[in-house]
């Protein structure tokens, strides 16, 4: 029969789909497979349907084949076949899907018939790897046997063949290796078998294959022998898609492990099925701890994507908000359109209807655990809470109000963790602000000048340990109208209007003294006063409103540092004896201040854990107070 020419658009697109749509070339025997899938389907229906094309489900499969001797891979199924025409309309025109068409006919009858190969163009990845496909089919509906023949671009024969089963066979004639591609690796069986496992291991029906095995005798277990028997390469029946009362935890953990490659249990399991506007079935994961590259550039989040049981990608980001990065797991829908590679997905409505659904899932089971399980939820807070916190602060703030109650913070009320609403529950009267500290540790918090006030008054005060707490905590601003407040930023509102006025009559009092301190400083402060927020330490460095000094250390450590500072202002202790000392020195010799003022400011940027600009210097100048003190 003479050779039949691709449809010019059909032969671009076969040479740009084999060089450019495809990028893993695997991915074939998964497609083949799903088109095999819905030939059975397609023959399921119709014995169903047709008193005469009754037929037993259990004989409906697929069958692979490896020869290595001829270098062929070989796919046979049980489904419906195809007719001549069936042949040249699907085969012979590219993107041109007999599967589409039948399920336009089902979408008023059946809903239950799974249809994969909606694009007409997954048959033709074979040609990724084959140099040569022969595709031998017999239809149910007319009893035809044909062979449609092709080696890729140059065109396809068809022509009529005798075939005893009803069904297709396709023979894939692999490509010669070369220093840059092994085709060869497709015809080794346990690659086969893994490429199943991993792409086809839902489909329904059973994919089987001949392997071969050692096996000791049975009359004599010292001996061995070569078996050879037929194996189910797949499990038919997803995880996810059992009612998850009759699935054990066992499985749930077995199946993490293996799939995702974690050594541990997951610590929690979301397994779940939503039906409406897009249906689908979901199986997620939190880890029970930290992955050893969770906070690295190279770590890739993003579900797994199934689409009718059959694998289509690996890392779908777009499934999850950054701030739930930690999620692991899979998502199998029925209803999501997909390109014609099937390896990206589009942009639609479908799309962002399932990621929002998949999100409100995780934060309510999240919300869930901290009302119920405060300890497994302070475990997973230890392990991924920092990802919550950036989602505060990311995109401006948008999901400030999706994740504000489900971070944590550790207090010093009893260094436990609390959340803002039980902080804010447990205020006292009168209290105007939510306090926090910043700090490398709990300890070195609690050891700050500032928090004495505080802790005196019994007022609870926040620990804020990460880098992004203090930035996240300024994109909230506020939680349930209450503002936040550092310790040693701006005005506490501590004091009482008496200890206000107090406060003032001495500022007054020493002012020329205060302002011969700011002087001597020059450009380091922007203000030297009296504090209220002082009890036993002499002196405290605090920041004006803005940039703060623990938001100063941190953008110091930042690749593109800009030399970004705090406004700063020290506070000195009007009832600590180096006030006294100070206003005798200052009533005695004015010019000794300066060097007092110089030390004491450094001691302050000590306390907070900010470089001394010359050590040397600050060094030599409390030596010369130590020999001065002894004269």
């Amino acid at each position: 029969m003479a050779k039949k020419q691709f449809k010019a658009e059909s032969k671009r697109l076969l040479d740009l789909m084999i060089h450019s749509i495809y990028t893993n070339r695997e991915i074939f025997l998964r497609e083949l497979i799903s088109n095999a899938s819905d030939a059975l389907d397609k023959r399921y229906y119709l014995s169903l349907t047709d008193d005469n094309q009754r037929v037993d489900k259990d004989k409906l499969k697929i069958q692979l084949e490896v020869d290595k001797d001829l270098r062929t891979i070989t796919l046979v199924d049980t489904g419906i076949g195809m007719t001549s025409s069936e042949l040249e309309n699907n085969l012979g025109t590219i993107a041109k899907s007999g599967s589409l068409e039948f399920k336009k006919e089902l979408d008023k009858a059946e809903k239950d018939i799974d249809i994969i190969g909606q694009f007409g163009v997954g048959f033709y990845s074979a040609f990724m790897i084959a140099k040569k496909i022969i595709v031998e089919t017999k239809s149910a509906t007319t009893g035809e046997s044909y062979a449609w023949i092709s080696s890729g671009e140059d065109g396809y024969t068809i022509s009529p063949i005798t075939k005893e089963d009803i069904g297709t066979k396709i023979i894939l004639e692999l490509k010669d290796d070369t220093d840059e591609d092994n085709y060869s690796e497709y015809l080794d069986s346990f690659t086969i078998q893994q490429l199943v496992t991993k792409y086809s291991d839902y489909v329904r029906y059973p994919i089987t294959m001949m392997i071969e095995s050692t096996q000791p005798k049975k009359d004599n277990p010292e001996e061995s022998e070569t078996i050879i028997e037929e194996k189910t390469l797949n499990s038919m029946i997803p995880l996810w898609k059992k009612n998850k009362k009759k699935v054990k935890a066992e499985e749930y953990n077995d199946f993490y492990k293996s799939k995702f490659m974690d050594w541990e249990d997951p610590q929690k399991v979301i397994h779940y099925n939503v039906e409406g506007n897009i249906s689908y079935n979901a199986l997620l994961f939190i880890p029970s701890k930290t992955p050893y590259n969770f906070y690295n550039a190279d770590y890739e989040p993003g579900l797994q994507l199934y689409s009718k049981g059959v694998f289509i990608m690996d890392k779908a980001k777009d499934l999850l908000p950054d701030y739930f990065r930690f999620v692991k797991g899979l998502v199998d829908s029925d209803d999501l359109n997909l390109n014609i590679s099937r390896e990206i997905l589009q942009q639609d409505r479908q799309m962002k209807t399932l990621a929002s659904s998949i999100e409100k899932k995780i934060k309510s089971n999240l919300e869930e655990m901290l009302k119920k399980e405060r300890e497994e939820y302070e475990k997973f807070f230890t392990n991924f809470g920092l990802t919550l916190k950036y989602g505060i602060y990311q995109d401006y703030g948008m999901h400030k109000d999706q994740l504000q109650d489900l971070i944590l913070f550790k207090s010093s009320k009893e260094d436990k963790y609390v959340t803002l609403q039980e902080y804010v529950e447990c205020m006292q009267e009168g209290q105007e602000f939510i306090y926090y500290a910043c700090g490398d540790s709990i300890d070195a918090i609690k050891k700050l000048p500032q928090m004495e006030r505080l802790q005196e008054k019994k007022y609870e005060v926040l620990f804020f340990l990460d880098d992004v707490d203090e930035f996240a905590i300024n994109i909230l601003q506020t939680y349930n109208d209450k503002k936040f407040k550092s310790v040693n930023q701006g005005d506490l509102g501590l004091d009482s209007e008496e200890e206000k006025k107090e406060k003032e009559e001495k500022a007054k009092e020493n002012e020329s003294l205060l302002n011969s301190m700011k002087d001597a400083l020059s450009t380091k402060v922007k203000e030297v006063r009296i504090s209220s927020r002082l009890k036993s330490h002499p002196v405290c460095l605090v920041s004006d409103e803005g940039i703060s000094l623990e938001m100063e250390k941190v953008l110091a450590q930042a690749p593109m540092n800009q030399g970004i500072k705090a406004s700063k202002i020290l506070e000195i202790n009007p009832n600590h004896d180096i006030f006294k000392t100070l206003q005798k020195l200052y009533e005695k010799n004015p010019d000794a201040v300066k060097n007092y003022a110089d030390v004491l400011y450094n001691q302050a940027l000590l306390i907070e854990g900010l470089p001394i600009e010359d050590p040397i210097e600050y060094a030599n100048k409390v030596c010369e107070f130590m020999i001065e003190a002894n004269k």
